[in-house]
């Protein structure tokens, strides 16, 4: 893997909210290789750039916004000549529910506007995916407002502990094993 997408919305507003939860898996992990993220303006996102076994591998915070995603990636994509098949994107999902956390390459899109805009402007859906479960509030109506607000008490808590086991397998992802690191998020213990 040579980048790794946090997905959410700058500002401090959406801080907290379902929908950056993307953004709370980057800054983890930028945390946890003691590598602070750096406002790149050509990259249209915060960054920060680590070496894992003779490879220079990129974490990204979009700051253009998640519908706008895309043009951070392709950015950064083409400037470094990273291929998709190389590209992570960390992302709220809701289609699994608070505490889930599952690791896929390539699929669709569902709905996901911050994926829609990252596959049009990578011209391919084949990318990684690392799947945060935020729930579905049941109403297609209220997803925008749902993803826009903070989760409850003992959601945050599943979705903390979701992101906790999913930087367990951040060896895994760095050696380029991402089917191992799959496999390991989604055997239950």
């Amino acid at each position: 893997m040579k980048l790794i997408v946090g997905l959410g919305n700058p500002g401090r507003e959406y801080a907290g909210t379902r929908h950056n939860a993307g953004f709370e898996w980057v800054n983890r992990l930028s945390q946890m290789l003691h590598t602070p993220l750096k406002a790149e303006v050509r990259f249209h996102g915060l960054c920060a750039q680590i070496r894992q076994k003779d490879i220079d591998v990129w974490l990204l915070e979009p700051q253009t916004f998640m519908n706008r995603s895309g043009q951070a990636v392709s950015a950064l994509c083409q400037f470094y000549k990273i291929l998709p098949g190389e590209i992570i994107v960390v992302h709220d999902e809701l289609d699994l529910p608070p505490g889930a956390a599952k690791l896929k390459k390539g699929g669709g899109l569902g709905g996901h506007n911050g994926l829609k805009d990252i596959a049009a402007k990578l011209g391919t859906q084949d990318f990684w995916r690392l799947r945060i479960g935020i729930g579905h509030p049941g109403d297609r109506d209220a997803v925008v407002n749902y993803v826009l607000h903070p989760p409850r008490k003992e959601e945050a808590q599943l979705i903390d502990e979701s992101i906790e086991r999913s930087l367990d397998v951040w060896p895994l992802i760095a050696q380029g094993a991402c089917e191992a690191a799959m496999m390991k998020l989604h055997t239950k213990t």
